[in-house]
């Protein structure tokens, strides 16, 4: 079958790889329907997880619209013709870590990630024809009828997301908010946090058709990361800072633009990739200051992707504006360049074998 494969830094070729096949009980083999590329994947395509891919050999991808076309003996929640999506981290649904809803710490996988090359479990990923699932039905869902397969492959990773961060930070009515980075997921959890009825709003992002769709969708105040915004925020806010922020980039500077934001007492969900080793964060005004800090970049989807699914069953959410670029699976590393690149005014792709 054909598959995107890791060759090295910006270089994903599709190429033919073996037929995956159902080796243990509790495997599901899944035709693909449609999948995408997660802001989390461009640290794979720019090299910055370059020691835990295998090169020539690792698959990519972890968001799934799916079709169940065989079942192991003990898969029991699932049968040939579902359609379904997965959870981004493989989770057995029994450890003790399961139990506890912190599902991508999973206690038997080793907290595997499908498409993450072998430092992550070696997991088959989503950018292919077919895949498997082990430990189906654990951490796989049944897609409702009603979702198009663009909706139902934000369950895998994007949406919970963006639910999770909203449960973290819980704005409450009136309470100012700031989301720092504006990529797909940051758009979902700013519209979810839109619904709150949040007082004053603020978004950040260096890319300048992003804060533009954030500004005419929401009609919030946008700005470049910069002092330009941080003066902006402190002028509404009477010099305190907002009262929570969402943060979902993954780097140094995004983390140091959230501690700017953040008042005295307020409440911070950091739900960015950070792949940087070290970064001086200043625990003394963490805890002068009294800041409720939550670290969920590798965040346990599992529990909030029923959630997920409903809020766009009962049309609290649509995602379809975010769909800007379409690509079949043999233009696989063009459609890492582009949104990679942040080209012709991307926001998410589909990606459809």
């Amino acid at each position: 079958m054909k598959a995107a494969v890791y060759f090295g830094p910006k270089d994903i070729r599709t190429v033919n790889v073996d037929d995956p096949k159902i080796t243990k009980p509790h495997q599901m083999l899944v035709k693909v329907r449609a999948t995408s590329i997660c802001g989390s994947d461009l640290h794979i395509w720019r090299g910055t997880l370059d020691q835990a891919m295998g090169k020539g050999h690792s698959t990519l991808g972890h968001e799934l619209s799916g079709e169940v076309i065989e079942t192991g003996a003990e898969v029991g929640r699932f049968y040939k013709g579902d359609r379904v999506s997965m959870g981004y981290s493989a989770s057995c649904g029994d450890c003790y870590q399961c139990r506890r809803h912190n599902t991508a710490h999973c206690e038997v996988t080793k907290s595997a990630v499908y498409g993450f090359g072998v430092g992550f479990g070696d997991l088959n990923g989503t950018q292919a024809e077919y895949m498997v699932i082990p430990h189906a039905d654990a951490h796989t869902v049944k897609i409702d009828e009603a979702l198009t397969d663009a909706q139902a492959l934000t369950l895998s990773c994007n949406l919970p997301t963006a639910v999770l961060a909203n449960k973290l930070v819980n704005v409450q009515i009136g309470e100012s908010l700031a989301i720092v980075g504006l990529g797909p997921t940051g758009m979902m959890a700013l519209d979810l946090a839109s619904k709150r009825a949040p007082g004053k709003v603020f978004a950040f992002d260096p890319v300048a058709y992003r804060r533009e769709a954030a500004r005419t969708r929401y009609g919030i105040e946008v700005f470049e990361p910069g002092e330009e915004g941080i003066e902006a925020v402190k002028a509404a806010t009477g010099g305190r800072g907002v009262d929570k922020v969402i943060e979902m980039v993954g780097t140094g500077e995004s983390l140091d633009l959230s501690f700017t934001l953040i008042r005295a007492g307020g409440t911070m969900a950091g739900l960015g990739v950070f792949t940087e080793t070290a970064h001086p964060v200043n625990l003394l005004d963490v805890f002068f200051r009294d800041i409720a800090l939550y670290m969920r970049g590798f965040a346990s989807v599992w529990p909030e992707m029923w959630n997920a699914q409903r809020l766009i069953t009962e049309g609290k959410i649509t995602l379809t504006e975010m769909f800007t670029h379409s690509f079949s699976l043999d233009e696989v590393g063009e459609a890492y360049r582009v949104f990679g690149e942040r080209l012709d005014n991307v926001e998410k792709v589909i990606i459809q074998p």
